[in-house]
């Protein structure tokens, strides 16, 4: 039998859990003292929330390469040091200790001014950013996820609330739409920057233009109204460009470097990516894994599609298994066709994952519009050959990502590099 099985079997659960995070924060001492404690004298930038965190760090990552700042930076879709870019390989965020200790040495060589991190709850929970001195920390946005491992809303916004309180933030930047916000707020040691749609905060976005060729809009403070673009799809890439326009605005940043540095970011990994093979209708490979995340990316959708909005997904297996019928729900709802296949199945049944999401589709009455194909490969052939210039097809779940954990092995796959391959043979 396992140790740690024996071992949770045997001693309380309290003491297991004081042992576990004596023994985590065992290691990460034990890590900083291998790297000479790197992250000491550093400036970071944590970017925390449900969606968003990666685009949200790239877009800052871009805001202060254009003010004349080195940079380094941590997400789930690539690190970077000092412009050289790397994919992350891992499907992970921040996977282990010494790869935190690891990254933070190479940046203190290449001697850059700010690391900007990607950090989950499960990073906090688990002190695997412990000993990091955080300048600005940045909330995207809290709904439903990991709560299998949280178990509620309220203990996951107090995990992600840590990176508010714990490790000397000067400054938070909270999004003011966001229903969490008061809770946020109520909890930040530092000052406050906040942004949204909503008057009453520190900058409002207002004037917003969404179409196919990116998204636009004012981003007003006191001081001054700057108008923003970004080649990045959707209202809710404005949010990410917005939050990071906030975190220039609080380090000073000029206007002008600002809407330079959002500009530049033209495209991101699996995050509402264009697949073009002069097709005429579109398709999206996006991330996209909770039921926030869909219903923004359709209503996005919606709104600059001519014709129908289409999408394949399924939900992760060995996951939250509470938010499959969300998903299925809000896909049925926003959805004018669905594909329900088979995303990561890992160790679980494919069959009951899919019938947990087809639970929440036939409950939001679309049964009718949806096909069940559980080769992912077949799926997104199907919604291909299915559509009709000016319709929008969306295939989520994997983004990024070029491998997929299927009944506990990892098989190659890319959702990109398959959509490629029959958009060309159309």
């Amino acid at each position: 039998m396992n140790p740690k099985k024996i071992v949770r079997k045997v001693v309380p659960k309290s003491a297991v859990k004081n042992i576990e995070r004596g023994y985590r924060r065992g290691r990460g001492v034990a890590w900083q003292m291998r790297y000479g404690f790197p992250a000491r004298g550093t400036r970071v930038i944590a970017v925390t929330g449900t969606n968003g965190k990666s685009t949200t760090c790239a877009y800052i990552n871009e805001v202060l390469k254009a003010a004349g700042l080195r940079t380094a930076v941590l997400t789930t879709v690539f690190y970077e040091v000092d412009g050289l870019r790397v994919p992350n390989k891992t499907h992970q965020t921040i996977d282990k200790q010494s790869i935190v200790q690891s990254f933070f040495a190479r940046a203190k060589k290449a001697n850059v001014d700010w690391v900007i991190l990607e950090v989950t709850s499960h990073a906090i929970h688990q002190d695997r950013i412990m000993g990091i001195p955080i300048e600005i920390a940045v909330v995207t946005n809290l709904t439903p996820e990991h709560l299998d491992y949280h178990k509620t809303m309220e203990e996951y916004a107090r995990v992600k609330s840590l990176l508010l309180q714990g490790y000397g933030a000067k400054w938070a930047i909270l999004n003011i739409d966001d229903e969490w916000y008061e809770y946020f707020r109520g909890r930040a040691k530092g000052q406050v920057f906040s942004f949204g749609k909503k008057p009453g905060g520190t900058a409002q976005m207002k004037l917003i233009k969404i179409s196919a060729h990116g998204s636009e809009e004012l981003f007003s403070t006191p001081a001054i109204e700057l108008p923003i673009k970004t080649a990045l799809l959707g209202e809710v890439n404005l949010y990410n460009a917005s939050a990071a326009a906030s975190v220039g605005f609080v380090l000073g940043i000029d206007a002008a470097e600002i809407q330079k540095g959002i500009a530049s970011l033209q495209i991101l990994d699996g995050r509402l990516e264009p697949i073009e093979a002069g097709q005429d209708f579109t398709v999206l490979v996006d991330f996209a894994v909770t039921p926030d995340a869909i219903e923004q990316v359709l209503t996005s959708l919606k709104q600059i599609a001519t014709g129908r909005v289409m999408i394949v997904f399924g939900a992760t297996g060995d996951r939250d298994k509470a938010k499959r019928p969300l998903m299925g729900e809000v896909a049925a709802q926003f959805a004018d066709k669905i594909f329900l296949t088979d995303d990561e199945t890992y160790t679980e049944d494919p069959a009951g994952i899919r019938q947990a999401v087809y639970e929440g589709i036939n409950q939001a009455n679309g049964a009718k519009k949806t096909q069940i194909i559980p080769d992912r490969e077949e799926a997104i052939k199907t919604a291909l050959h299915e559509a009709r210039k000016g319709d929008c097809v969306l295939i989520t779940g994997l983004g990024h990502e070029d491998y997929r954990n299927m009944g506990g092995q990892q098989i190659p796959w890319s959702d990109q590099g398959v959509t490629r391959s029959m958009l060309t043979n159309l």
